[in-house]
Parts: C-alpha cells; sequence; structure tokens
C-alpha cells in the first residue's frame, strides 16, 4: 500500500516542485497557459475519453448525482461556520463548493486508478465546472450570463463526445491520433502550473487560508460519506468519487476571485494552503480508495 501511495504521490509532487522551482528562478506569466488549457488541452481530453467506445454515458447518473450533493452540500456546511468566523460567504464558499478537480484531479484519478479512473473523473470533472459557472459564479455575482457556460469549449466538447458514442461514430484515425494527443498534453501541464502557482501564496491570510484547507476537502469528506448509503455507487465509481471529494480548493476559483474583485488575496490563501496541505491529506485518503 506504501509503494502504491507513493507511485501516486511522488510523480505529482515532481512535476508540481518542477513548476514551483522554475518560477522561483524565472517568473511565469501563466494566463496564456491557463487559455490554453482550458480551451484546448481540456476540450480535447474530455472529447477523447467521452468519444471512446469504453464511454458509456449510463452507467455514471448516480455519479453525477453525487458530483452534484457534493458540490452543494459543501457549500452547505461551509455557509454557517463562514457566518461564525465573520467571513463573507461570497469570498469562503466558491472554494469550499469547486476543489480542484482538474489539476489535481485528472492527474490523481490516472496515477491511482489507470486508465479506467480517467472516465469517472471526467465525469466529475464537468459536473463541477458545470455547477461552479452557473452557482458558483451566481454566489459572487447575480449578473452571471448563464449562456458563457453553455458555449464554453469544454462543454461544446462535452456534448460532441457524448453524440460521438451515443450514435457509435467512427473518427478516423487521422483525427482522432492528434485530438488524443492534445488531450494527453493537458496532465503534466496541469501540474506544472499548479507549483507555478504555488509561488504566489501569501502569509498574510494564513488564518482564513489554514481553515479553508481542512473544511474544503471535510465537507466534501462527509457529503461522500452521507450520500453513498443512498446512492449506492459500485466501487469503481464510488472510489474516485471519495479521492475526489477530499480535494483542495480549485486555482480558478482565484482567477474568478480576482476578476470579480472578491477579497481576491484571501481566497489566494485558501487556495495555496490548501493545495500545499493536499501533499498530507491526498496521502491520507488513499489507503480508503486503492483497495
Amino acid at each position: 500500500m506504501l509503494i502504491r501511495i507513493f507511485e501516486v504521490m511522488i510523480p505529482v509532487i515532481a512535476v508540481a516542485g518542477l513548476g514551483y522551482l522554475y518560477s522561483l528562478k524565472r517568473r511565469t506569466d501563466i494566463a496564456s497557459i491557463n487559455t490554453l488549457s482550458v480551451n484546448v488541452f481540456l476540450p480535447a481530453l474530455v472529447f477523447s475519453v467521452m468519444s471512446g467506445q469504453d464511454f458509456d454515458l449510463g452507467q455514471y447518473p448516480e455519479l453525477a448525482i453525487a458530483a452534484v450533493a457534493i458540490f452543494l452540500g459543501s457549500g452547505l456546511l461551509a455557509w454557517p461556520i463562514a457566518i461564525a468566523l465573520k467571513y463573507d460567504p461570497r469570498t469562503f464558499l466558491p472554494p469550499m463548493m469547486f476543489n480542484n478537480c482538474g489539476n489535481l484531479g485528472l492527474p490523481l484519478a490516472i496515477l491511482a486508478f489507470g486508465h479506467e479512473g480517467l472516465a469517472p473523473a471526467i465525469v466529475l470533472l464537468i459536473v463541477t465546472n458545470l455547477m461552479y459557472f452557473s452557482v458558483g459564479i451566481y454566489i459572487v455575482d447575480k449578473k452571471v450570463h448563464w449562456r458563457n457556460v453553455l458555449v464554453s469549449p469544454t462543454i461544446i466538447a462535452s456534448i460532441a463526445g457524448l453524440l460521438v458514442s451515443l450514435l457509435n461514430i467512427s473518427i478516423p484515425g487521422v483525427i482522432a491520433t492528434p485530438i488524443e494527443m492534445l488531450g494527453d498534453a493537458l496532465i503534466p501541464v496541469m501540474l506544472f502550473t499548479l507549483g507555478i502557482r504555488l509561488v504566489d501564496v501569501k502569509l498574510s491570510d494564513w488564518k482564513i487560508g489554514l481553515m479553508g484547507a481542512v473544511i474544503c476537502p471535510l465537507t466534501g469528506v462527509v457529503i461522500a460519506l452521507i450520500i453513498q448509503p443512498i446512492l449506492q455507487l459500485p466501487p469503481e465509481q464510488f472510489r474516485p468519487l471519495l479521492l475526489y471529494s477530499a480535494l483542495p480548493p480549485a486555482v480558478l476559483v482565484y482567477l474568478v476571485a480576482e476578476q470579480y474583485d472578491q477579497e481576491p488575496m484571501k481566497v489566494a490563501a485558501m487556495v495555496g494552503f490548501g493545495n500545499i496541505a493536499a501533499i498530507a491529506i491526498v496521502p491520507m485518503m488513499l489507503p480508503f480508495v486503492l483497495v
């Protein structure tokens, strides 16, 4: 079991660590890298997985429901904590609800479960993104434009991949291979940019940062354990869900907080401390999912 844990965590720490060290030596503006990841690499990976012959949408409705439950349930559990600690809910709740299922979740799914774990991880990623770019953004800005969610490249790729899968369309290798190659680039790029982001962690907001680092995975795991007796997910879906529930806040919530000027430095502290704490929290969860 220890060997399996090391096999999962060492590549994550190594690639993210390289990104961190590189950014220390040479400050890097990763805005363009993030744009490429969101608009090119991620849609390519989503399309490749969902259009694959082994992807069956009928296997995952309960898993999608579980992702929605964890997203909303984490917010409900975190809301009274925010009130008690006098944090602005618009600042505190989105990082607790939207976890790092992209930068960290996808690499962990592949390393922990192999290729078989990628399809459930993609389902969790798509549902979480849909929830965040609708409900999550609405928490920060009541004037959110719902149309932007539907026209995002990831959602378009998801719909296209589902249509190809449902209609049993065979994509020529000359088209499928380059799309798959672009998707394969996403995992190391996400981990590398995660390391770059950690350079910007500030100690000034350490209290809310540490609180967020604990509350985010804790609320997710609690909700996952509550809904499992109800949904009764099979082990090959519950194990990825349990790992997903323990992930730290997503980097993207900081970018959104910055865009809407919603106390971005406090959000950055929660994201930064949360992802650093994941180095200890994720290995503690792995014995329960690597069975």
